[in-house]
């Protein structure tokens, strides 16, 4: 800051974010980022006010227990594919990037996983239907409850928990990459500030 004033925003590199990153060579970093990653702060605050009334897996597992457990298993997934992404093509190369994909990819997981539950359930109705129309009847209920009102909370649940997960990974398993200095002249000219 310059006499107490931001200074003006005129290149995309002057927004917050979008200093390149480099992943950190401690393994321990990647584990510390997927685990705090899917310690989702609501989740987990959640529970000791609330306590499940059932821990054990199953049909009847408190919600905020199979969210945790999936979180477990999507953060390093996640964080996996990212690794894929930046050997194959480079990108995302700023902590922006990160927290990006976490937030698109985190959405879409939530969003195929609240469809593919409504889905389930709405089979389940015409398991437990004794005719026609009580399938219907049941399947129609499944899918307004689940499909239409369920899945717009389970996106927004989703969204929210990937935006931890990747500021988790963007600031614990990256760190700013150095800036290589031009020794031979080779890079090109620089614009002048």
């Amino acid at each position: 800051m310059i006499g107490g004033k931001l200074p003006p925003l005129e290149r995309p590199e002057d927004f917050p974010g979008q200093t390149r990153v480099a992943w950190r060579r401690e393994p321990y970093r990647i584990v510390l980022a997927s685990v705090l990653g899917a310690l989702w702060p609501p989740l987990i605050a959640t529970l000791p006010i609330w306590p499940p009334s059932n821990w054990m897996p199953g049909l009847e597992m408190d919600w905020r227990l199979g969210v945790l457990l999936l979180g477990l298993l999507a953060v390093p997934g996640g964080l996996w594919l990212l690794d894929k992404e930046r050997k194959r093509t480079g990108r995302p190369a700023t902590r922006l990037g990160v927290i990006w994909r976490f937030m698109f990819y985190g959405g879409l997981l939530a969003a195929a996983l609240g469809a593919l539950f409504a889905i389930i359930q709405s089979v389940l109705q015409w398991l437990h239907a004794a005719n026609v129309g009580e399938a219907i009847g049941g399947s129609e209920t499944s899918l307004l409850i689940y499909g239409v009102g369920g899945l717009s909370i389970a996106v927004l649940v989703g969204v929210s928990y990937a935006l931890w997960a990747g500021l988790c990974a963007a600031f614990i398993a990256f760190r700013p990459q150095p800036e290589v200095r031009d020794r031979l002249g080779l890079m090109g000219q620089r614009e002048a500030d």
